[in-house]
């Protein structure tokens, strides 16, 4: 459960990002030349907020795809940094549209999506939960921009691993820029989306007459009939539902040795439902699915490193 950002922290980040775009994006430009070393000779900036007046969401992502295409077939190193565009994923058979701050710098040959954060860093450090939050944002938008460029016939390699973020340095407004490597979190982001069905696929799997109705033609429905109807629809419980749901307990229990009483951010990583298939994975007792192999690589890689630890210090 996320906390509300309050009215002065929203001002505070709309100030910072409009200090950053001012003038054409001068101060953005700068940071890319000197603090991350892009080579941006002949720079434009390009607002896809608005065509011709019209914000309509169609009109916006068509003009977006045409701009950000137009410059993957270009040959030159152009340097056009893109404010406001609009993409879009599908997320369980619906549209979704995104708006990331800046999409997309492009320097040789790359693609980088650029996030303009309020929350400081101080000393070289930032707030850990803000940086998680937003590489899992920034990542939504890499694997975003790249199916955009991938059904347009482009490789999705144009863009960058990296997501490049701007924000306050110590306790002042001078902007800082620094690279983040996204690459496993947009794996998993496609993982996720790869298991998401939309709402038809799940109501049609679901048992004909299910109801959670408290009362039935007989009077009121005892306890023991609720918590079957509810056995019968596959638990997704985090951690975090013991502060948010009621219920959080009952699935806890349906749950036992699932990956899910690991943590939402697990569960969403690894995209395994149990723990068994893990440990299987983990140890190459278990032969990996088509769509399992990354996830086996890396969990054979741990347990090794986890085997050599253990080994050492013995």
């Amino acid at each position: 459960m996320y906390a509300k950002p309050s009215r002065m922290v929203l001002a505070r980040g709309a100030q910072f990002e409009a200090q950053v775009k001012a003038s054409g994006g001068a101060q953005l430009l700068t940071l890319l030349r000197e603090d991350i070393g892009l080579s941006i000779p002949e720079a434009e900036h390009e607002d896809l907020k608005t065509i011709g007046g019209n914000e309509g969401k169609l009109a916006r992502y068509r003009n977006t795809v045409q701009r950000l295409t137009a410059v993957a077939r270009s040959a030159q190193d152009g340097g056009t940094l893109f404010d406001h565009p609009y993409l879009k994923i599908t997320v369980a058979g619906y549209d979704v549209f995104l708006e990331p701050d800046l999409v997309a710098v492009k320097s040789g040959g790359k693609f980088y999506i650029v996030e303009v954060k309020s929350f400081s860093v101080i000393d070289g450090q930032a707030p850990a939960a803000a940086v998680e939050g937003a590489e899992l944002q920034a990542a939504v938008y890499v694997y975003a921009l790249r199916e955009l460029l991938r059904s347009h016939g482009f490789d999705e390699d144009l863009v960058a691993d990296e997501a490049i973020f701007v924000c306050p340095q110590n306790f002042i407004n001078k902007p800082f820029a620094a690279r983040v490597n996204v690459r496993n979190q947009v794996a998993a982001v496609r993982r996720m989306l790869m298991r998401m069905h939309d709402l038809d696929t799940i109501l049609s799997n679901l048992p004909a007459g299910l109801t959670f109705a408290l009362r039935g033609p007989a009077g009121s429905r005892s306890a023991e009939e609720l918590k079957a109807g509810l056995r019968l629809v596959p638990a997704r419980y985090a951690p975090s539902c013991l502060d948010t749901c009621e219920m959080a307990r009952f699935c806890r229990s349906e749950e036992q040795g699932s990956t899910a009483v690991l943590g939402r951010q697990v569960r969403e990583e690894l995209a395994l439902d149990t723990i068994g298939e893990v440990v299987g994975l983990a140890r190459g007792t278990r032969l990996p699915g088509l769509d399992q192999v990354e996830q086996a690589e890396l969990l054979r890689r741990a347990q090794q490193y986890r085997d050599e630890l253990l080994g050492s210090l013995m």
